[in-house]
């Protein structure tokens, strides 16, 4: 089947095939099924106005995390890049500002398909076996490893830290530091890694921040950010946004999305911290 995905957004994540849109069909576009793919809760007037767009091209089917799909099956290369790869589904955690819980409340895990980059949303919450299975086929991967998905610190045990100092060269680990999080956890985690072999200097070792939710301050917000970076922990601020109309109230002002930019650059941040 001659299946064209249509995005609202190019991100670094996005496929890069000769079936892959961006935007409305031209005129060479052609397609037994149109799928739109939204992501973000942000995207989903365009990715409508898109799946009007298409409707003379073939029959259109329009989805993504966006709205809540369930990922029943993941195909490497169809809505994500190659190499970006997702063996589980679903978190354990009942975070308020996040809606992963409320599809798979436990880790739903799926056939480990190659990749090197790992988008889980809690790898670390999963059983045991899958995990090791997971590292194994990371450890046969020809370029550095990465899990921009996030890995959490209160789930990291031991025998995952091995696991993780035992990928060569060392992988590129993003934790993330959200509202109710003890730091405690994550300065454990960070003294761990450092142990095994992680170093700061390497700048492996980032924390995702979320900042800008409602009644977070910019000083708050400094302050845990300038907190993770004292540990061993390259932050990297993330910015809330709602997800409910409801919750319009509380975006964000502009001030947080410079505040945001300011410290999404490792380089910046690093000479901010020195």
């Amino acid at each position: 089947m001659r299946l064209i995905r249509v995005f609202p957004r190019r991100t670094k994540a996005t496929p890069t095939d000769a079936l892959v849109y961006f935007g409305p069909p031209d005129m060479f576009a052609e397609a037994d099924e149109v799928h739109v793919s939204v992501t973000f809760t942000y995207d989903k007037p365009q990715g409508e106005k898109l799946a009007q767009a298409w409707h003379h091209v073939a029959s259109v089917k329009i989805g993504g995390v966006a709205y809540r799909d369930p990922g029943a099956e993941f195909v490497p290369g169809r809505y994500i890049k190659q190499g970006y790869t997702f063996t589980s589904r679903g978190c354990p955690r009942r975070c308020w500002f996040c809606s992963v819980w409320k599809r798979d409340p436990v880790p739903r895990l799926l056939p480990i398909q190659d990749g090197w980059n790992i988008l889980d949303d809690n790898l670390l919450a999963c059983p045991e076996p899958h995990v090791r299975a997971v590292f194994a086929m990371l450890a046969r991967q020809s370029r550095r490893v990465e899990f921009t998905g996030g890995l959490e610190a209160l789930a990291l045990q031991d025998y995952q830290v091995d696991l993780l100092a035992s990928l060569h060269p060392r992988p590129n680990c993003f934790f993330a530091y959200d509202p109710g999080d003890a730091f405690e956890t994550l300065q454990s985690a960070a003294r761990r890694l450092l142990a095994a072999g992680f170093t700061r200097q390497s700048h492996r070792l980032r924390c995702y921040v979320l900042i800008g939710y409602p009644k977070d301050t910019f000083d708050a917000a400094t302050k845990r950010l300038t907190d993770i970076a004292a540990i061993g922990f390259t932050p990297m601020a993330m910015l809330w946004r709602p997800e409910l109309p409801s919750q319009d109230k509380y975006a964000p002002t502009p001030q947080w999305r410079g505040f945001q930019r300011r410290w999404a650059r490792p380089v910046i941040i690093h000479r901010r911290t020195a």
